[in-house]
């Protein structure tokens, strides 16, 4: 057992070991100080530990005043072993179960039933493990203690029998029931208690030593007391008691940790799965793990908050809806914001020694002040990201030295100082371009139509559409060529062609044993939103090439990789990505220090390239996305419009970062060319909030609801792609309804 380090010091006392910074404690750091002492002296709590993990740093580490005050005072060190009561739920059993998730043995559309049976009566047959991560399972918050007396076995038989309040999906309600099943349904799936199984794939590889259910007898000294319970102190023991009489261990509390602990879990998270080498979970796991999402009055992630009632650890200044979190009963939490890499730890014990304790406002004082420090506004960054023809240049071309070049490119492809791809490769010594490939729109990107073969004025180099009478490079355009080179700004959309373009290009590749180099960039409306309804399968077309759902969340590198991973024809084609250096998953366009260019002569803004996964599937119907007006995919309209009615219930649905304002106007070009069109405009006020696939879904929704004749969606399926989420719009259900729909796919 450890000697508390600090046992002879005074009843209030600050810990801090500056060698285990790898820089210096911020300044203005020292007011968390001021305000944890002063809850200390309110009696708030007894004590605390607190930290702050930032950009892969401890920042601030601090052990404030007592560890217990009954029956001997003790003071407070930062390796406190603490209950954490209901992070138990994210650390432990969500965390398990997306282990699970990744190894292929569950889906989060699968219903309970499929891995418990025995669950499905009273109303509980429908319910998913989705439901249950997002607390919208229907069931109640906590059954009777009564239910418990008999034993885990028993309890989870009362479980099986109990009634849900309402239908699954239809509100949130926090339910420490609905992780007690998940935490059976792990233990199913593996075959090892929750307990032994989260040991074995989360904290021993973490090298989480003081972390786990039942502390040994050893450590108890260590950790921080809680309630005095039928005339005994609890310590080491769970103070949840319905986890304490399922013998310590159960889905919804009996976690107990450390800070160093949770600074290690906190590493791997905000390392998109993975700390110093050692990958607990997928990237794509982390990322469907902690994205928010709408449920019924909040946002939660699977398995953490992110904007609801329980939030208040989150403070004032952490932006609301793209970070998350958690609390636990005890006085303990944890919240992320992956934007500024930063986790905010606070743990304390306010149970002890008699339940009076209240740390709600402090925690959230606490992460006010930690954001205000750290993020302080911060802009997009100072170091432009380095794209992949960057990163070729800064390397003098040596990967293509002696290569005869064959490039795919238009007008986005550019370097960061705004040197076209084609000058750069044409003149690069050593290096022989030999033949220019058109996506859509052109090698310019400013044709809107089908595209013919041309010469490249500037470098008289042959320019071979690939959107006119091919999709994809002939074998006579390819001779005497060894490599092809593709370098393309993206949309960040499923039905964007150049991801097509991409995939037709590789299988040619493929085809005549050439070799392909795929410079990335970054995707411009983020990399950690992955959702919107999943292609359903033998839907496949140039606008639906892979089975993705709509916003896709991969730059153009990744889904080379993908399609290199999963395409048949693919697989065989010897693929090269030049990575980015610089670029942040949570970054938008905006934070990426690139001047922007427009990928296609209708994306001609960030907002429109953010709305355009969700307008932009209404264009195959009969009206209007602004081709043709200034404001292509920030307007809609047509003759038999009703913009008024239209804004009037779309603003009263409150869509985050979204205004519709009444407009009429009259297209020059495209759909519905020289007829006035009544319609609304759609304002992004908050791109960070702003949610592309419910903004569409919910414009699809409210047409529906007043226009269900005029408006005639036969043809909203083409780019859409999915059945379930095309029927369900079809029959007027809500749009957050529809989410659902479309969320297990994601799983």
């Amino acid at each position: 057992m450890k000697m508390p380090i600090l046992g002879l010091f005074p009843l209030l006392i600050l810990v801090n070991w500056p060698g285990q910074f790898a820089r210096g404690e911020e300044p203005g750091f020292s007011l968390i100080d001021t305000v944890v002492l002063k809850g200390i002296a309110e009696k708030k709590a007894p004590g605390a530990v607190v930290s702050v993990l930032h950009q892969g740093q401890v920042v601030y580490l601090k052990a404030l005043g007592n560890r217990a005050i009954e029956p001997t005072p003790e003071p407070m060190t930062s390796d406190t072993i603490f209950d954490l009561a209901s992070l138990t739920k994210p650390i432990a059993t969500a965390t398990a179960l997306f282990t699970l998730v990744d190894a292929g043995q569950v889906r989060l559309g699968d219903r309970v039933s499929v891995y418990w049976p025995e669950f499905a009566q009273n109303g509980k047959e429908n319910i998913t493990l989705e439901h249950l991560l997002t607390h919208t399972s229907g069931l109640i918050a906590d059954n009777a203690l009564a239910d418990y007396q008999q034993g885990k076995g028993k309890a989870l038989e009362k479980i099986c029998g109990l009634q849900v309040q309402n239908p699954p999906g239809e509100r949130f309600t926090y339910s420490d029931v609905g992780f007690i099943v998940l935490g059976e349904i792990v233990a199913r799936v593996s075959g090892k208690p929750l307990d032994h199984y989260s040991q074995e794939k989360i904290f021993k590889p973490l090298g989480m030593d003081d972390t786990g259910f039942n502390p040994p007898a050893r450590v108890h000294q260590r950790c921080a007391p809680t309630q005095k319970t039928d005339g005994v102190i609890l310590r080491g023991v769970v103070h949840d008691p319905r986890a304490r009489l399922m013998d310590g261990v159960a889905g919804h509390a009996g976690l107990f940790s450390t800070q160093a602990d949770l600074v290690r879990y906190a590493e791997m998270i905000l390392g998109n799965g993975a700390r110093k080498g050692i990958r607990i979970l997928s990237p794509a796991a982390v990322r469907a793990m902690t994205t928010p999402r709408p449920v019924p009055r909040g946002w939660r992630t699977f398995g953490w908050d992110a904007d609801t009632a329980f939030s208040s650890n989150r403070g004032e200044l952490f932006p609301k809806r793209t970070s998350f979190g958690h609390t636990g009963f005890t006085g303990t939490s944890i919240w992320f914001d992956p934007a500024s890499g930063t986790a905010v730890l606070f743990l304390s014990n306010r149970v002890h020694p008699d339940g009076k304790g209240d740390v709600g406002r402090l925690r959230g004082q606490v992460a006010t002040l930690v954001a205000g420090q750290l993020l302080q506004g911060k802009k997009p960054p100072s170091q432009t990201v380095a794209t992949g023809i960057d990163i070729l240049q800064r390397e003098q071309f040596a990967r293509l030295k002696g290569a005869t070049v064959g490039l795919v490119t238009n007008h986005s492809g550019r370097n960061s100082q705004g040197a076209s791809a084609i000058d750069l490769l044409h003149k690069a010594p050593g290096v022989k371009l030999a033949a220019l490939f058109s996506p859509e729109h052109g090698i310019r990107g400013a044709v809107d139509a089908k595209v013919a073969d041309s010469i490249d004025e500037k470098t008289g180099l042959p320019v071979f559409s690939l959107y006119g009478e091919r999709r994809k490079p002939a074998p006579e355009q390819l001779k005497g060529i060894d490599t092809l080179v593709y370098d393309i700004q993206d949309a960040g959309c499923r039905y964007y062609t150049y991801i097509s373009t991409l995939g037709l290009v590789m299988d040619a590749a493929a085809e005549a044993n050439l070799r392909l180099i795929v410079l990335d960039r970054p995707n411009p409306i983020g990399g950690l939103a992955f959702n919107g309804p999943m292609l359903d399968p033998g839907k496949e077309s140039f606008v639906a090439f892979h089975r993705l759902p709509v916003r896709h969340s991969l730059t153009i590198g990744e889904l080379a990789k993908l399609f290199h991973q999963e395409r048949e024809t693919a697989k065989k084609c010897r693929l090269e990505v030049v990575a980015m250096e610089g670029w942040k998953r949570a970054a938008l366009f905006d934070a990426t220090g690139l001047e922007w260019v427009y990928p296609s002569p209708n994306l001609r803004t960030l907002s429109a390239a953010l709305l355009y996964p969700g307008i932009g599937l209404l264009e195959t119907t009969n009206l209007s996305v602004g081709r043709g007006t200034d404001r292509p995919f920030e307007w809609i309209g047509a003759p038999w419009m009703n913009g008024v009615a239209l804004a009037q219930l779309l603003n009263s649905e409150n869509l985050p970062g979204l205004r519709f304002v009444p407009f009429s106007q009259t297209p020059v070009s495209s759909v519905l060319a020289g007829k006035k069109c009544n319609g609304v405009q759609i304002f992004v006020d908050d791109w960070k909030l702003f949610e592309p696939l419910r903004a569409g879904m919910a414009v699809a929704w409210a047409l529906r609801k007043l226009h269900p004749n005029d408006w005639k969606m036969d043809r909203y399926n083409t780019l859409l792609a999915n059945q379930a989420t095309f029927d369900a719009i079809k029959e007027g259900k809500h749009y957050l309804q529809i989410e659902s729909s479309w969320r297990r796919d994601l799983a």
